[in-house]
């Protein structure tokens, strides 16, 4: 009786009406892509990798050849051209997605609740 009683339990869809049971993984799609909203946290993303670049571009200014300054120069506002550029091609990405989304349905993904 007992070995019957856990395998019942084991299995969600036999546990009695009203009992709590275990929750699924549920599938959503993304549909949409906020433009604005999106673009604004790409681009803000995008300056701060872009500061990367601005490390390696001050020991050049301070200690290069003019060669190197103006390579460091170059590299010092690396961050605003990265921010451009990145901010600039998601605007282009998250349009041609929801435009695709429209026909051929968007990314799913699953997700489920924490307890």
């Amino acid at each position: 009786m007992k070995a019957a009683r856990s395998l019942a339990g084991s299995n969600p869809m036999s546990e009695a009406p009203g009992t709590p049971c275990r929750k699924q993984p549920m599938k959503k799609q993304l549909i949409r892509i906020s433009i604005l909203q999106s673009s604004k946290i790409v681009t803000v993303l995008c300056f701060l990798m872009g500061l990367i670049y601005t490390l390696i571009g001050i020991p050049l200014i301070v200690f290069g050849s003019q060669q190197f300054r103006i390579m460091g120069i170059i590299y010092a506002l690396m961050p605003l051209v990265t921010a451009v550029f990145g901010g600039l091609f998601f605007v282009i990405f998250a349009a041609l997605y929801n435009f695709l989304a429209r026909w051929l349905g968007g990314i799913e993904v699953e997700i489920k609740d924490l307890e």
